[in-house]
């Protein structure tokens, strides 16, 4: 096989031929190369040619198309945005601008970013009418089972927006959904607690303005902390987009069918309400109060290195990162600048959880294994610190990914080679048989 590098995703000068043990027929298959990361192995017309498909669950060893969005290497920790490493932007950067960077491709200029500003900022309501959806669900329904059905219902209120072929109105599409999914899950949150719904303010930034929503009441006035209001940014930003996971996935196969993009991020939403997916933080919340107190902990870790336990360690190691998690670095200055700037280190769950980290990194089982404090971790303490009940968790996650899915969607639409995805499968049932009549059946 040649080893001269081609312009990604082109037509390849390298091949990988593949061999039959059974005829001993071979094979030519195109490697595609990537900018980053492993190459590909273009099996587009293995079927045509060979009468086999490929055999690949959950899709762990397959690339289901090309993106130039996000790239994460898990054992080196790296993940970027556009080339630019998520530490950095998470440092440096907001949430809109991350957004901006997403959507186009390059960072935005000063008026290019203040334009954007000014057009997301006035996105942020949503139609009077939407209220009444609200008050359809029983006050107790999980606020996710209300976002994805109040986000698939924008579609029937944004009907100038509704063009997948038109690129003004795919971009007005995709400003709506980010500009109006933190007022959606402001008053999801609003609704499950009986506080009437808060409107935006165009006078605050994208996180404070959420943050105000949720906590605010019409008797009082109420101040934004800033350093919550840069912690929740933060945790935007670390969670706007994550490659070809399975709620990203879920919104490019619903698009592929040519839905409107607010029907794909309401499926999206669905894939990510799945605890194996987006309920992650709240799990670690969940673990916390198994534990109880303190003076359970070593207990708990001695149940979870027992193998014959199925006791695990919720927060702690990535699927995808066999290393440290590089969002979780960022996040825990800011969960330690949360705990400081509430006066909630004394709390009995985060004082527990902070005890459960320093045990956790001190400890050669877990140091060895490398199972260090992930993304999830941190957020959630950071959002108990806040007042967020969990089940707020996974709604936050959906707030900020919903600028990687609308990215992904477009970049997909915008595919030349766009058609409907069709996985294949292989088939285990029983082969051709004759019906019996009912009365013959023995």
């Amino acid at each position: 096989m040649a080893n001269a590098k081609t312009a990604p995703g082109t037509t390849p000068e390298k091949s990988f031929t593949l061999t039959s043990n059974m005829t001993g027929e071979s094979w030519d298959l195109p490697v595609l190369d990537s900018t980053a990361g492993p190459s590909v192995i273009d099996v587009r017309k293995l079927y045509d040619e060979t009468d086999y498909f490929t055999y690949d669950p959950s899709f762990t060893s397959t690339g289901s198309c090309k993106s130039g969005l996000t790239f994460i290497d898990g054992d080196k920790g790296i993940l970027m945005h556009r080339g630019y490493d998520i530490k950095e932007l998470a440092s440096k950067s907001s949430f809109l601008e991350v957004c901006y960077l997403l959507l186009n491709g390059e960072l935005p200029k000063s008026a290019e970013m203040e334009t954007f500003r000014k057009t997301i900022t006035h996105h942020t309501m949503v139609h009077e009418q939407v209220h009444n959806f609200f008050r359809g669900f029983r006050r107790d329904a999980h606020p996710m089972a209300i976002m994805c059905g109040v986000v698939g219902a924008l579609s029937a209120f944004y009907h100038d927006s509704l063009d997948i072929w038109d690129p003004r109105q795919r971009e007005i599409s995709a400003h709506r959904l980010i500009a109006k999914m933190p007022t959606l899950a402001a008053m999801a949150y609003k609704y499950s607690v009986g506080q009437p719904f808060v409107y935006p303010r165009n006078d605050l930034s994208y996180s404070e303005n959420f943050l105000h929503m949720c906590f605010a009441v019409p008797a009082e006035d109420y101040k934004v902390n800033p350093i919550c209001a840069r912690a929740m940014d933060r945790i935007f930003i670390l969670h706007a987009d994550h490659e070809q996971n399975a709620s990203t996935s879920t919104v490019r196969l619903a698009g592929s069918s040519q839905a409107n993009p607010f029907a794909c991020i309401a499926a999206g939403i669905a894939c990510l309400w799945g605890p194996a997916h987006g309920g992650a933080n709240q799990a670690v919340l969940e673990m916390l109060r198994e534990i109880g107190t303190k003076d359970n902990i070593p207990d708990f870790i001695k149940r979870v290195k027992d193998k014959s336990d199925n006791t695990r360690l919720m927060g702690f190691g990535h699927r995808v990162y066999k290393n440290h998690d590089p969002r979780a670095t960022v996040l825990r200055e800011s969960c330690n600048e949360v705990l400081d700037a509430l006066g909630v280190r004394n709390d009995p769950m985060l004082a527990l959880a902070m005890e459960l980290e320093r045990i956790a990194l001190e400890d050669e089982y877990f140091v060895s294994r490398k199972l260090f404090p992930n993304v999830d971790f941190y957020s959630g303490i950071i959002l108990k610190a806040m007042g967020f009940p969990t089940s707020m968790f996974t709604v936050l996650f959906a707030v900020a990914r919903t600028v990687g899915w609308i990215s992904q969607w477009k970049e997909m639409i915008e595919e030349p080679q766009l058609r409907i995805g069709r996985p294949r499968q292989l088939y285990t049932g029983p082969a051709m048989r004759p019906y019996v009549p009912v009365d013959k059946r023995g």
